[in-house]
């Protein structure tokens, strides 16, 4: 009965405060799991991992950008990373998929843009490997894009983003704090007719091990957070929130992790988005990249041309990092819609408003704290 009242009381507040400054979910008592975070809670607690972001805010209508996740600041191309794709739903556009799937490695930066600029972005990719000291010879690149598409906040069929801003977002990626809500690749997003974005998250396991989280989210549904129901935003009824839209959800981890353990990896980030009340419907696009960054099962040259095999974590020994995905993922969804802030179209055509989960933190730190 307690449990309920807490719930009910935290959906009540979430859905009627004020809009107030960006926040992040335990600023409002929001921390899903029993494990601890890394030091900033980021994708980038991983080591080597680095996030570049570039939004674009261009006249009345235009309100996008892209979001660049480094799986290292080496020669990605080179030094290969493992990783594995699954796809829940796949109403979507994730460019590099196939031989992500067939050779179970990452040669290129993870982009992530709206849906019609995913071509500027695999340029930036290819024009920024081809560039690397070393890939002179290279004549084939297997570049990574994801997207969602932000055509109710942002007048996508402008296709804003260019090949420079991509390749800025992959020079300007650096380690520490990650930057979220309306931001980058998430600037004109929706998430269960609130304003979506960027969001990050991660997790230590008592092995010592990282799993990190960034998700783009702009998808539908019924919005749940810490369990609780969240009313849609006022002025719309639920049935008319749309069920439809994307999430792109990329996972990093320092764990010795094989491709095949890296996609078992990846499925586990689906039980996170399904605890945030996703609908996974015939319209959505649900994705989930996931890599090591672990030195011993990096794809090296020299590796490649003479180990058929990697020390890497038997199976046995994935659950923990199973738990962190999760909950991780969870969390990464909870800071993009905390972060966000309310948007509105300035297209004459749409005139679309989408309201930022707002929330009263002075409000909401009295009323946890009296559990």
């Amino acid at each position: 009965m307690m449990a309920a009242m807490r719930a009910l009381i935290l959906a009540v507040i979430l859905s009627l405060a004020a809009p107030a400054a960006a926040m992040r979910a335990r600023d409002v008592g929001i921390a899903p799991g029993p494990l601890p975070t890394g030091p900033l809670n980021a994708i980038t607690d991983v080591p080597g991992v680095l996030v570049g972001q570039v939004t674009i805010d261009r006249g009345d209508t235009i309100r996008t950008g892209v979001t660049a996740i480094l799986p290292h600041g080496g020669n990605i191309f080179a030094d290969k990373v493992p990783a594995g794709i699954v796809v829940a739903n796949g109403f979507g556009k994730l460019m590099g998929l196939s031989q992500v799937r067939e050779l179970g490695e990452i040669e290129t930066p993870i982009l992530l843009t709206n849906t019609l600029n995913v071509p500027e972005a695999a340029a930036a990719i290819i024009e920024h490997t081809l560039a690397q000291p070393g890939n002179e010879g290279v004549r084939s690149v297997n570049a990574v894009v994801g997207e969602t598409n932000d055509g109710g906040l942002n007048d996508i069929r402008a296709r804003a983003v260019t090949i420079s801003d991509a390749r800025r977002a992959i020079a300007t990626a650096t380690g520490g704090p990650v930057q979220e809500g309306a931001v980058g690749a998430g600037r004109g997003t929706i998430a269960f007719g609130y304003k979506g974005g960027i969001g990050t998250s991660s997790r230590r396991t008592p092995e010592g091990f990282t799993v990190g989280v960034i998700v783009q989210s702009n998808y539908g549904g019924r919005l749940i957070l810490a369990g609780a129901p969240i009313p849609p935003p006022p002025g719309k009824q639920a049935a008319r929130v749309s069920a439809d839209g994307s999430i792109m959800i990329v996972v990093a981890t320092d764990a010795p992790l094989s491709d095949r353990n890296l996609t078992r990896l990846a499925l586990r980030a689906m039980a996170g988005l399904a605890r945030t009340g996703s609908a996974f419907s015939n319209g959505s696009g649900d994705y989930a990249i996931a890599f090591s960054t672990a030195e011993a099962v990096r794809r090296t040259a020299a590796r490649r041309a003479t180990m058929t095999a990697y020390p890497e974590l038997g199976n046995e020994a994935t659950t923990p990092l199973f738990i962190a995905v999760a909950d991780a993922t969870e969390e990464a969804i909870a800071n993009s819609l905390l972060a966000a802030e309310t948007m509105t179209s300035r297209d004459p055509a749409t005139g679309e408003t989408r309201q930022a989960v707002a929330v009263d933190k002075a409000l909401v730190r009295r009323l946890l704290s009296a559990r």
